[in-house]
This record gives structure tokens, sequence and C-alpha cells, in this order.
């Protein structure tokens, strides 16, 4: 009779143990799933830039950027399901150069309090979706995806501004 109840604890002994063995691996492999998802991603490269256009330094950018004018943007966000919060900027983009551009790059930051960006992102604009070129004197409409702000951060105000300009 004892050999039975020792048997029988040494059993519910062992199953407890495994059950905390597999516990102790799932809480593990679910910290880890959450760290992969919740680390910043690596700068890389950066955005890939315009061949062949003007950007800031150039001789010639400064006098162009004036004459293509960038509505005040609107910022939406809204948070994803990983935690973090997307915002989207829209602006319209106006070209009265005179020329036709074929590449137009813009870029959409975000600030807080004290103007120090928070997060930026450059998107082209034009070769894209909406038009392969801009010929002068009308407009397209421009949309910034910034991704991984956290609830902590203070989005103060959203600027936009030309960084690239290529014509044909």
């Amino acid at each position: 009779m004892a050999a039975i109840e020792q048997n029988a604890a040494g059993a519910d002994r062992s199953r407890r143990m495994i059950f905390i063995i597999v516990s102790l691996i799932t809480a593990v492999l679910i910290a880890g799933l959450f760290y992969l998802i919740k680390r910043p991603t690596p700068g890389g490269t950066g955005p890939q830039r315009l061949a062949g256009a003007l950007h800031p330094g150039d001789a010639e950018f400064e006098q162009y950027r004036e004459r293509i004018v960038l509505d005040p943007p609107e910022a939406t966000e809204a948070p994803r399901a990983i935690g973090d919060i997307v915002m989207v900027l829209e602006t319209t983009a106006r070209n009265f150069t005179g020329r036709t551009i074929t590449g137009l790059e813009v870029k959409g930051t975000v600030v807080d309090l004290e103007k120090k960006p928070i997060r930026e992102q450059i998107v082209t604009v034009v070769p894209g979706r909406q038009a392969q070129e801009l010929e002068p004197n009308k407009t397209i409409p421009v949309r910034i995806r910034i991704e991984g702000f956290s609830k902590s951060d203070v989005r103060a105000n959203i600027k936009t501004e030309v960084v690239g300009i290529r014509f044909k």
C-alpha cells in the first residue's frame, strides 16, 4: 500500500515539474516575440534618394523649392495592436516652377514642444502611384506615413518640406 502511494506521489511530482518547465519555455518564447515586435527597426541605408535630383545645398535648389508650394499639412493618428502609434501626414504639392517635375521628394517631420524632431520620413511623390510627372501649375496629393510613436511621445507639431526635385 505504501509503495502505491509513493508511486502516485512521484507521478504527481514529475507531472508538476513537466508543467512548470513547459510554462517557463512558453513564457520565454512569448517574451522573445514581444521583444522582436517592439524593438526599433535598424536604420539601414536610409531612404532611396532620387538620382539626378536637386537636393538642399545644390545651387539651384532653393530657387525652385520656393516655387513648389506645400499646403499646411493635416495629420491623423491611430494606435496599432502592437502598441505603437502611426501618424499619416497629408498635404498637397503645387508646382509653380514653370517646368515639368519628374521627381519630387517630400519630408514629413513630427516635432516635440522644443521643436526637436521625434520622427521623420521622406517619400518620393513623383514618380508614384498618382502620377509619373507633375506639370507646371498642377497639384498632387502627398501622403506620408510615419510609424513607431510611443504613447509617451509628445507630438506637438508637424511639418512637411521639399527635399528633392528632378526636372524633365
